[in-house]
């Protein structure tokens, strides 16, 4: 079973989860309209709130950046972090690290 870390963002709109997931994965919007095959301006259309993706490219780009279609789409604020093949030790400081940043924020 795949244990998953969850960790909380503040971007609220499919745009700015869009450009954020790409951002944090180091390709530029020619980068993500590769991969999808799509234009680049339909990837700046998407970041920009001009349209939206279709639900192919959703599903493609919440495989490619790890996340599910319910965050990209705005409706879950929860990101997952696949850690499957970390050793057990890893995994123990990363859940450490998440609580102690959890318990900071109340």
């Amino acid at each position: 079973m795949k244990k998953m870390v969850v960790i909380m963002v503040l971007n609220n709109t499919v745009a700015e989860r869009i450009g954020y997931l790409r951002e944090k994965a180091g390709l530029t919007q020619t980068d993500l309209a590769k991969v999808l095959g799509v234009t680049r301006n339909a990837v700046s259309y998407w970041e920009m709130s001009l349209s939206n993706p279709s639900l192919a490219n959703v599903v493609a780009m919440a495989k490619l950046f790890n996340v599910t279609a319910d965050y990209i789409l705005a409706s879950s604020d929860k990101e997952l972090i696949d850690i499957t093949d970390l050793t057990f030790e890893q995994k123990e400081v990363i859940y450490k690290t998440v609580a102690i940043f959890k318990k900071s924020l109340e």
